[in-house]
């Protein structure tokens, strides 16, 4: 493996949508951010003899990622969180928990400030600063089925959009191919199981169309190995966008499973018998815990359910080299920039990302801006640019509080949210693309 290699695999997964110099950064970033990770705690997965050890994800042939059991996420936060905890601590830095963003001020055409809510009291307030960062990750939850948050919509960066950010590329949504299966129409938040399970685990259906027998009854000459029969080369750990729209096509198809036929299954009974329980135990015990937990099925017994499902947005606010949007003084980190992905992003590329631009670029590159306005002086939030920004916040949600609808919040979300997943999301054609406009300008009326 390689930088050149991993620059490459990048661009070629985005369909050569992604902007290369920043690829190429990230790429050459992405050793030093395991160096910082380790350095802050995070208890990546080791071989026998101590050495890091790493596996493949989605879209790529060589094993590259570092990881931490089925948590690396999880740790990779934790161990910024207590850096983080640390500067707080010393006072360095000021923490305001449980607040929402509700505008972005602009001052002469450039970012110097936020309005906030807070979440407890409900209490606006006025925030001044002589640059502005944006971390607030994407928008899938809009596509309802989802593994994001409830507060993954997008409102940050639209707010910015709003004041004059300009967007790129916001039609390219990720879909990814093992979250666990809706229970009921009620439910949109699903479990996200990690990827990593394709490495061990392979994907299939019943070759037999509405099929209730039990799955281990279900003898090999009637499943059907869709991505192995599909894509030899990359067979289960196929590109996340190929490996989603295959398993919709299946479930649309007849060939689901479940109670509500809306999965595929993911079956680890060969790794089982050629590695052992308890080296599968080693590499995934906490995923199948997990699943036991949620699901009530065993999977060291029986094959796991899995769907597609919304997971990432590569759109976002166009940036620059620097990271800093149309708006001079407002950058836009992570999932909330389009620069990295392209049409489709890797596994394991979004943590890179995010860790790199914060880690890496930010710092510098945000430093470099307020060498030239620092001199400005204090920005006070009395200035009448904060006073307008405050008060539309204020008519706006006083608009949203004396509304006499009859359709509620859930209603919009889950409509607007299956019209993009069914029309806008995974497949998508002219005559689709026309209905799903028709019916969100009769869900706007």
């Amino acid at each position: 493996d390689s930088v050149y290699r991993m620059f490459v695999d990048t661009l070629k997964g985005g369909d050569f949508r992604a902007r290369e110099a920043n690829v190429y950064r990230m790429a050459e970033c992405s050793l030093n951010l395991i160096d910082q990770a380790v350095a802050q705690g995070v208890p990546f997965g080791r071989e026998y003899g101590g050495y890091l050890n790493n596996r493949s994800f989605g879209g790529v042939q060589v094993s590259r990622t570092f990881y931490a059991r089925g948590q690396t996420g999880q740790q990779l936060l934790l161990g910024a969180y207590q850096a983080l905890m640390r500067q707080v601590g010393k006072k360095s830095v000021q923490l305001f928990s449980r607040h929402e963003m509700l505008d972005l001020v602009t001052i002469d055409g450039k970012a110097r400030g936020i309005i906030v809510r807070n979440l407890d009291t409900g209490e606006i307030e006025r925030h001044s600063a002589h640059a502005v960062v944006l971390a607030t990750g994407g928008y899938g939850k809009i596509y309802y089925l989802s593994t994001l948050a409830m507060g993954c919509n997008g409102s940050a960066i639209w707010r910015a959009h709003k004041k004059g950010a300009l967007m790129a590329s916001p039609s390219w949504i990720q879909v990814h191919p093992t979250s666990l299966p809706q229970s009921g129409d009620y439910q949109s938040k699903l479990t996200l199981m990690s990827e990593s399970l394709r490495n061990d685990g392979r994907i299939w259906v019943p070759l037999k169309e509405n099929e209730t027998r039990n799955p281990n009854d279900i003898p090999e000459n009637e499943r059907d190995y869709y991505l192995e029969r599909r894509y030899p080369a990359f067979g289960n750990l196929a590109p996340r966008d190929i490996s989603s729209r295959a398993a919709k096509e299946r479930i649309d198809a007849g060939f689901g499973i479940g109670p509500l036929k809306n999965a595929v299954y993911l079956d680890f009974s060969k790794a089982i018998k050629e590695q052992g329980k308890e080296k599968i135990k080693e590499k995934y015990g906490n995923l199948f815990d997990m699943y036991l937990k949620i699901t009530g099925y065993d999977a060291y017994k029986e094959p796991m359910m899995i769907s597609p499902s919304a997971h990432f947005s590569m759109g976002g606010l166009w940036v620059d080299y620097e990271l800093m949007t149309t708006i001079p003084g407002l950058f836009a980190l992570g999932e909330a920039n389009f620069a990295d992905h392209g049409a489709n992003r890797l596994g394991a590329n979004s943590l890179l990302q995010a860790s790199v631009d914060g880690y890496f670029i930010a710092p510098y590159t945000i430093a470099n801006y307020l060498s030239n306005e620092i001199h400005t002086g204090k920005i006070s939030t009395d200035d009448i640019e904060f006073e307008k920004a405050e008060n539309h916040v204020k008519q706006q949600i006083e608009s949203f509080i004396n509304i006499n609808g009859t359709k509620t919040v859930d209603f919009f979300h889950k409509t607007l949210g299956k019209l993009l997943y069914d029309y806008c999301g995974l497949a998508r054609n002219e005559q689709g693309l026309k209905f799903a406009i028709e019916e969100i300008r009769k869900l706007k009326q």
